[in-house]
């Protein structure tokens, strides 16, 4: 033996981590319920969504969290007692801890410029954060969220 540690499983458990890991927001994962989100916020405001969309019905409001180490603001969507996605927006400043915190537990982004985004097991996240917002964003989704939630009906 040289003497030299063997890093190889180290190594694999930290890929594994990051290939394992679910997206969520304080342990509220895609695929949750508007109960599991009450209990990790419980001054949600949830409420039916205010358009017709295919991708949601419901919508669950907090204005104040933490994510990653930044205050932060979270609405999460809802489909049959589904989370079906969600979004984190924060502060344009906080932009780089927040990057740093997704690159720790997700692994480096499947794409880049104009925004980050991270793949798993069908479900996505895009960090957005353009120069001239005071505001950044981060959306998570599964399906085809985030090309109809917005789409009116």
């Amino acid at each position: 033996m040289s003497g030299k540690a063997d890093l190889t499983p180290f190594i694999l458990l930290l890929v594994a981590r990051a290939a394992l890991a679910a997206y969520d927001v304080n342990g509220v994962t895609l695929g949750a319920s508007e109960s599991d989100i009450k209990k990790v916020f419980p001054a949600a405001n949830c409420r039916p969504l205010e358009w017709p969309s295919r991708a949601a019905e419901r919508r669950c409001d907090d204005s104040r969290t933490t994510f990653g180490g930044v205050d932060a603001s979270v609405t999460f969507y809802l489909k049959a007692d589904a989370v079906e996605g969600f979004d984190v927006r924060f502060d344009h400043g906080d932009v780089k801890r927040v990057v740093d915190f997704l690159h720790e537990r997700y692994g480096a982004p499947a794409a880049g410029k104009p925004a980050l985004e991270w793949k798993a097991k069908g479900e996505r996240a895009r960090l957005s954060a353009e120069k001239s917002r005071r505001r950044a964003s981060l959306l998570v989704w599964r399906g085809a969220f985030d090309e109809e939630i917005y789409k009116v009906r």
